[in-house]
């Protein structure tokens, strides 16, 4: 397009040789913006893993102790990324850089803030892969936790937030009930939350809160709004997490439909 802008302008002001030499302008013009485009998100993309993983090693170091639990998870959290080759050593050595004593949690999460511009979905999916990797060992120890909330705060969220975060993965990864059986009361109170809602909430509320959910963490819908390629597997699985704590509430109560 900027080449035949450019061969348009360089024929009304110059004949047959501005034609030509407007061609040529437009064509360098043209290059030259889709390599800065490019090169832009290249460095997105390269600042997205370096901040993701050098916060998540914090996170999984908060307690003093990583976990094989834990290293398991953000191997499995490499693989939806779809990292390989350098990308995936750049998300490995970014990791070990979090787990430092020196490490500055806070100038890092601004360096995130920067690159996500406020866009709350890319945020809450940000808090999301941090609380599945420090929940993989089966729980969340309250150092971690408090980080969590210190991490959210800087990105403009709420302890709530959090805390919603946490009873979603509860919910979701509790292990399956008895055959036949209803959920534990644990669980399904951390359903409950998860939706963002009551036990004693009605099953128009329940269905409107879920939906509403569901709705506001669509992949495509993510997508549009420039989620990164590599969110969107994160994306997929809010989803999944999503429709089992609703399944979870729908198996305590038949009314819920």
């Amino acid at each position: 397009m900027l080449t035949i802008i450019g061969a348009l302008l360089g024929a009304i002001f110059g004949g047959f040789a501005g034609l030509f030499v407007g061609g040529l302008i437009g064509y360098a013009a043209g290059w030259a913006a889709r390599y800065f485009i490019v090169g832009s998100l290249r460095v997105a993309q390269s600042q997205l893993v370096e901040s993701t993983f050098s916060i998540m090693g914090a996170l999984c170091k908060a307690d003093n102790v990583v976990t094989r639990e834990e290293i398991n998870a953000v191997e499995k959290i490499f693989g939806m990324f779809r990292l390989q080759g350098a990308a995936r050593e750049q998300a490995k050595a970014a990791f070990n850089r979090g787990k430092q004593a020196d490490f500055n949690l806070d100038a890092e999460v601004d360096r995130f803030a920067q690159i996500s511009h406020g866009r709350g979905p890319l945020l809450q999916l940000f808090l999301q892969v941090q609380c599945m990797a420090v929940a993989a060992d089966g729980r969340i120890d309250p150092a971690e936790h408090a980080m969590l909330v210190r991490i959210a705060r800087r990105l403009g969220l709420t302890e709530a937030d959090v805390s919603q975060l946490e009873a979603l993965l509860r919910a979701a990864t509790g292990g399956p009930s008895t055959a036949g059986a209803p959920p534990t009361r644990d669980r399904l109170a951390d359903a409950y939350a998860a939706l963002g809602v009551t036990a004693d909430a009605s099953p128009a509320e329940i269905k409107r809160a879920y939906r509403k959910l569901i709705s506001q963490n669509h992949p495509d819908k993510l997508a549009s709004r420039g989620l990164p390629e590599s969110m969107r597997p994160v994306a997929e699985e809010r989803s999944r997490e999503l429709n089992a704590a609703y399944d979870l509430i729908k198996s305590a109560r038949p009314e819920v439909r």
